[in-house]
Order: C-alpha cells, then sequence, then structure tokens
C-alpha cells in the first residue's frame, strides 16, 4: 500500500488594523490574528502615539506581526517612532517613493489606492523590493479607512507580489473578496468595530472564522 499525502488549501492571513487598546490587540490575538496594525497618522479616528503603542503591545505573545501605518511621515518622525516601537513591518499609506519606503531597513508593505488606469503588474515592478502591495479602496484625499470596497474582480491574476485586500471589509462581504480577488492575506479595521478604534469581538471573532472558511482552493 502506498501512502498518499493531502495537499493543504492555502490559508489567507489576517491583519486587524487600527488598534487603539490593549485589549482588543489580544482579542485579535486570541482569536488568530496573524498581524495587527498600529496607525501612527495623526489625522486618524484610530491615531496611536508611541507611548499608546507601546502599552498595546505589552506582553503579547510572540509569532504575531507587529505593523505600524504611516502616511508621508518625515524620515525622523519615523525613526522617533522605531526607536520606541518594536515594530516587524511598516505600511507606507502615502505618496512614498520605494526609496523612501526602504531607508528604514525594514520589510515594508505599499498600500495602492484602487482606481481606473492603476497599473498594478507596472507597480509590482515599481515597488519591487515590498514585502506585498496592500490594496484600498480610492477616495479623494483619503489615504486609506474610508470603509468603502472597490471591485475586487479588477485585481488581476498572477501579479508580481502578494496582495493584502482591504477597503470596507466585513464579516458579511469578506469571502466574495476573497474569491474575487484569491489576496495572500485581508486587512479590516472598520468592518469589526463597534465604534471608531474600538473593535467588536463578536464581529472579530466572525470575521475570522468567515475567512477561515475561504481557504483558497
Amino acid at each position: 500500500m502506498t501512502n498518499t499525502q493531502k495537499i493543504p488549501t492555502p490559508r489567507v492571513r489576517i491583519k486587524i488594523c487600527g488598534i487603539t487598546r490593549g485589549c482588543d490587540a489580544w482579542a485579535a490575538t486570541e482569536h488568530g490574528a496573524d498581524a495587527i496594525g498600529l496607525v501612527f497618522y495623526p489625522h486618524s479616528p484610530r491615531a496611536v502615539n508611541a507611548g499608546q503603542a507601546l502599552e498595546i503591545l505589552a506582553g503579547l505573545p510572540p509569532f504575531l506581526t507587529r505593523v505600524g501605518l504611516f502616511v508621508d511621515m518625515g524620515e525622523d518622525e519615523i525613526r522617533a517612532v522605531l526607536k520606541h516601537v518594536a515594530l516587524d513591518v511598516l505600511q507606507f499609506h502615502g505618496d512614498e517613493p520605494p526609496e523612501y519606503c526602504r531607508r528604514f531597513g525594514k520589510p515594508y508593505v505599499k498600500a495602492i489606492r484602487v482606481r481606473e488606469g492603476v497599473d498594478l503588474h507596472a507597480l509590482c515592478r515599481i515597488y519591487a523590493d515590498a514585502s506585498a502591495l496592500l490594496l484600498d479602496s480610492f477616495v479623494t484625499g483619503l489615504p486609506g479607512g474610508t470603509g468603502r470596497t472597490f471591485d475586487w474582480a479588477a485585481v488581476p491574476e498572477q501579479l508580481e507580489k502578494p496582495i493584502i485586500l482591504a477597503g470596507g471589509l466585513s464579516p458579511d462581504n469578506v469571502a466574495s473578496a476573497i474569491a474575487a480577488a484569491r489576496p495572500y492575506a485581508v486587512d479590516v479595521s472598520g468592518g469589526v468595530e463597534r465604534a471608531k478604534g474600538i473593535k467588536d469581538e463578536k464581529k472579530l471573532q466572525r470575521f475570522m472564522r468567515t475567512v477561515w472558511d475561504a481557504r483558497l482552493g
């Protein structure tokens, strides 16, 4: 008799962004999040400073990726955050060119606001050293956190970079988003909240279960 090995279907990773409280970071971790996001953009309703970030991250377990989100922030300001906060990945949501993103010596993700005419293949080449591209909805004047979706079917197949899907995701639509765009990961913030910056644990858990059930086959 020969042994046969079943090949597992790919798992979609999950990032919970806009964490403002330590209890929400713990809830995300306990329910199986792969990463949490801290927003260092002062105009966001989910913004935190370095001191708040330290309190949020205190005592969290290993193997959880800590991501810091920045929007066109000056180099000195980012370095000041990095001096105090142990971030694993930087996420850039502004007009930062690749040479700026790589300046900090950490893995980075570049956010792209998807609209008509955006060439994602070209952007994969431009940000060739990015760990992934994060695809978000385009809304004039807003770098992210819009709560709006975009046309997931517009994401080309066989992109040169892993794709993180964001923009208006929730427990109710994330399965459809995964089926249409087939991303490496999904990124949610407002879709699992009961108020801006305050996560709802039941929504969080339902989002996680829905993503796990939507494994790529």
